[in-house]
């Protein structure tokens, strides 16, 4: 039987979650902006196709490498400070122990208490571990993140985001499909937006509006310079 006292948090360290959110909004954004620059340069459908493929392509690999790269580093950095913790625990055990303890006096126990306190902790070597690196370096030890799980679900994350403002342009062409871009694009956005409003308990409308903004602001100065690029060239 579940204790009703007890209550489960979403992993939010891991990585994968933060990836997906970026990814895909990131993926909705750049594309439909990159699109809309393209057709306001070119009235070539098949351009702007071609155009809109690589840009996914190219963004959601990009993006897959770089959320595995980041994360990678940030996982070594970390496990090379818990081994150096380690060794030190090992070879100055009084001295961690009271080092612990003076955080804990920090935080507001008794010297009395945040000495049996410490004590208690410092006598598993893991658990010791465990808490000084939640103390001193800000981080659980058991969820450094998997840097494959980030770069999988960034990819994917981006190439749906992406592929979405493409839609039209693989059914026709002109206008309609530039309009059409537009639209996807700022509803996917405020589709985003609404999700995250949720998943973090903040204003449906603010976080919409924040998605909404960000996503016109990029598809109307890039269409602008497509044109005025466009314009230019012939």
């Amino acid at each position: 039987m579940t204790n009703p006292m007890i209550h489960r948090h979403r992993d939010v360290q891991g990585g994968a979650a933060r990836a997906a959110v970026f990814g895909v909004s990131d993926g909705i954004v750049s594309n439909v902006a990159l699109i809309l620059g393209i057709a306001g340069a070119s009235t070539d459908p098949a351009f702007v196709r071609v155009a809109g493929v690589s840009g996914l392509l190219a963004g959601a690999v990009s993006m897959a490498a770089g959320e595995y790269i980041s994360l990678k580093a940030q996982a070594e950095l970390v496990e090379r400070e818990l081994e150096i913790e380690r060794t030190s625990i090992a070879e100055d055990l009084e001295g961690e122990t009271a080092e612990l303890a003076a955080l804990f006096v920090h935080r507001g126990l008794t010297a009395e208490h945040a000495e049996r306190v410490a004590a208690e902790l410092m006598s598993d070597p893991e658990v010791a571990l465990e808490i000084h690196a939640r103390e001193e370096l800000g981080v659980d030890p058991n969820q450094l993140g998997n840097p494959v799980s980030a770069a999988v679900s960034s990819f994917s994350a981006f190439a749906l985001g992406a592929f979405v403002p493409l839609i039209p342009w693989l059914l026709g062409g002109g206008d309609g499909a530039m309009w059409a871009s537009a639209v996807l694009g700022v509803t996917a956005a405020a589709v985003v937006g609404a999700v995250l409003a949720r998943l973090t308990e903040r204003s449906v409308l603010r976080t919409v509006a924040r998605q909404v903004l960000v996503a016109a602001g990029a598809c109307t100065a890039t269409y602008l310079i497509g044109g005025m690029l466009g314009a230019s060239v012939t």
